[in-house]
Formats: structure tokens, sequence, C-alpha cells
């Protein structure tokens, strides 16, 4: 999807994903959908834990310093970027409107919108785009979304205030779909869900011949599990985060992940699954004759050991780990290793950065 709220700028940009626990910067060189593409530069920094709360910027001067670390990591060219929002301050909706052009309706969107969004249209910015006009004579199915305009400022803010351009902002659901439709050739009739799972939201978007069918944001997710860990053994969160990935870290084959540790993961992860299985559910009782036929998890709680075995137990359906980096070609300076255990958190990051193609 291609849903922008500012302009476009020059044809190179960083992919900015500003996480609740890390900040993730990419830029790519774009080969072409069906020839793959380079990773010219990749940045990660770690933000402090309390800098960004339920989407709330609490710390501008942390999140500040932290961009600048990953941009500087990345040793990036450019200076544009593309950013992704998420959370309860951001709604999608798939509406069906009467018929009538791209112009008519830019006229009428925000009369529209009033009908939709629980937020004064006067304080969001908007966004839509026409996703078919054969749904019935006369009428035509719109993707609209709405973002508050304090949650887009924040987010300029900081940019802005890091020494980097704003050129565009998207929706972190539909920056995960851009990087599955980079890397997947996936048959046009498969409904397909992608499930990100950050340290504070998950973005559930449902994919139904290649468009988004149904899209919302969990305020659940990775620090969950951190949090249950550090009160299970009373460890710091740097250690609670190392165990939450099964004791990753240079002593790990020598390590035993505590009994106390499954316990604490195994509760949290039956609850994070029974969040999303309950809006696959509702998709499905929704939907007509869509069946989803794949999830693919990402984000960096797609790494939580035993998560997605759970998932598929308690679904029944087919759950894979989006690997965004699938068509990457060889890239120099750039550990395969390394790529691999970073790939599923850069869904948003690469998402980002495949904008381009378009133009």
């Amino acid at each position: 999807m291609d849903l922008t709220m500012f302009g476009i700028g020059k044809p190179s940009l960083i992919g900015l994903d500003i996480g609740s626990s890390t900040v993730k910067a990419v830029e790519l060189n774009l080969k072409g959908k069906d020839k793959g593409f380079e990773l010219k530069g990749l940045g990660i920094a770690s933000l402090p834990p309390e800098a960004i709360v339920q989407g709330a910027f609490l710390n501008s001067g942390e999140i500040v310093d932290t961009i600048r670390e990953a941009v500087d990591a990345g040793n990036f060219k450019t200076k544009d970027v593309a950013v992704a929002v998420s959370g309860h301050s951001v709604i999608v909706k798939k509406v069906s409107l009467p018929a009538m052009n791209r112009e008519e309706l830019e006229d009428q969107i925000q009369w529209e919108a009033e009908q939709y969004i629980p937020f004064d249209v006067n304080e969001v910015h908007l966004d839509f785009q026409i996703l078919d006009t054969s749904e019935g004579e006369g009428q035509m199915d719109v993707l609209l979304v709405a973002a508050k305009k304090d949650l887009v400022d924040d987010y300029v803010q900081v940019i802005t205030e890091a020494g980097l351009n704003p050129a565009a902002i998207d929706v972190a659901a539909f920056a995960v779909e851009n990087a599955f439709e980079y890397n997947y050739d996936e048959p046009g009739d498969d409904v397909v869900a992608l499930v990100n799972i950050g340290a504070q939201v998950v973005n559930i978007n449902v994919v139904e011949h290649g468009v988004p069918a149904f899209t919302r944001d969990i305020t659940t997710g990775g620090n969950q599990y951190t949090e249950e860990i550090q009160k299970a053994l009373s460890v710091s969160f740097e250690e609670a985060e190392r165990l939450k990935l099964g004791g990753s870290g240079p002593d790990a084959e020598q390590e035993v992940v505590p009994q106390e540790v499954e316990h604490a993961v195994r509760s949290v992860t039956d609850v994070v699954i029974g969040e999303i299985a309950r809006s696959l559910d509702f998709y499905t009782a929704t939907a007509a004759d869509a069946r989803i036929s794949k999830v693919l998890l990402s984000g960096g709680g797609a790494k939580i050991v035993g998560l997605d075995a759970a998932f598929a137990e308690r679904t029944g359906l087919t759950v894979e780990t989006l690997d965004p980096l699938a068509r990457m070609l060889p890239s120099k300076g750039f550990e395969p290793e390394t790529l691999a255990d970073l790939g599923p958190a850069l869904g948003v990051a690469i998402g980002l950065s495949t904008r381009r193609i378009a133009l």
C-alpha cells in the first residue's frame, strides 16, 4: 500500500522505524520487484525503556539522540526518510461509498470521514485509496486512513531535530505489507494475515486479493514478556530481554533458561495469541467466504521462542516468519548471520524503503 500523508521527495530515502524499544533505519538500492535489492545501509539503536510509552513520546531528547545514532551507524547518503505510525491514534477503515472519481472524493473526504472515525476530523490528517469500483453498481470500496495531528507532529519534530527530512508518513501495517509484496509471490486469491509484533503494539493486516481487507492495532507486545520475566526473576530489563529470546548472548550455549522464564513466556504467549486470534476470528466471521491461508509473523516479538508453534496450535493456521530480506542480493559489509537474526524485526523499515518502486 502507498498511503502518503506528505509529499514524496527524492528517489532514494531511509526507511525509519521508530519503535518503542529500538530505532531501525534502512536504505535500499532497488533493482525492481522481480530482481531484488541491495542493502545500502542499516543502522539500529536501542531506546531507553520509558522513552515511548503507548505511543506517547515521553522523552523526545532521547528519541532524537537514538535516531541520530541509528542513522550514523547506517552511514546514509540521503537525509530523506519515510516513517510509519500506528496505535490507537491511527484509524484504518475499509468503507463503501458512492462511486466518484478521485477529485470528487478529495472534495468530500472530510465529510465522509466524519461518519467513520471516532476523532474530530479537524484533529487528524486524512488520506485514502480507492480499492475497487466494481462492488455493486454505483458503489466503490475505499481505504480510509486517519492519524491524529499531534501524533504526526511528534514524529515530524523528532525527525527534523535529528537533522533529517520527513518525506513520507505511512501506516506500520501497510509498510509490512510492502515488504511482504516485494519479497513474496503469493497466489492472488490467497488471504494472508501479516502480524507484526512490536514491543508495545501488534499490527494486524489481513491481505485479500492483494489489498488490505482488515487492519487492526492491538496494544500488547514483546514488552509484556520482558516485564513478566522481570517480575518472576527479579532481574534488570536488559537481562529479561535476553532471557525472553532464549538466553541469546555470548554465553547462551552454557545457559539453561530457568523454568520460571519458560512459565512467564508461556503465560504471556497465551494472552498475546488470544488477542490476535480474536481479531482474526472477527475478520473470518465478517468476511463472507474468505479463509486465511497463512499467517506471517514479523517484528522483534516474532523471535520469541515457541510463539509460532503456539500460534499454529491455537488457531489451526499455517504460521511462518516473514523474511523481509528474502530477495536481498549480496550486499557488501553485512554478515549473513547478523541479517538472518535481525530480519524479522526489519519488516517495517524494509517496507518503508521499498515505497520508491512505484515512482
